[in-house]
């Protein structure tokens, strides 16, 4: 159950994930990172690591696109 939930939240974080990946809004992904953080702490309660895979890989790719615009832009 908990990777089902986990997995909701990943695909949550990712649809809102969309809009700061355009130019000069990537300052939303300081929102969206703990949104993918709470699934991936949800994926690491449960039994298959789906959920926690999906949480974790969106984490690294918001990460490294807020770090590019210098966590701000």
């Amino acid at each position: 159950m908990f990777n089902v939930i986990s997995i909701l939240i990943g695909l949550f974080a990712l649809v809102l994930g969309i809009v700061p990946f355009l130019p000069f809004l990537a300052w939303g992904y300081w929102f969206v990172i703990p949104i993918a953080v709470v699934g991936a702490a949800l994926g690491a309660l449960s039994r298959r690591n789906a959920g926690r895979n999906l949480n974790l890989v969106l984490i690294v790719i918001f990460a490294i696109r807020l770090s590019l615009g210098g966590g701000f832009i």
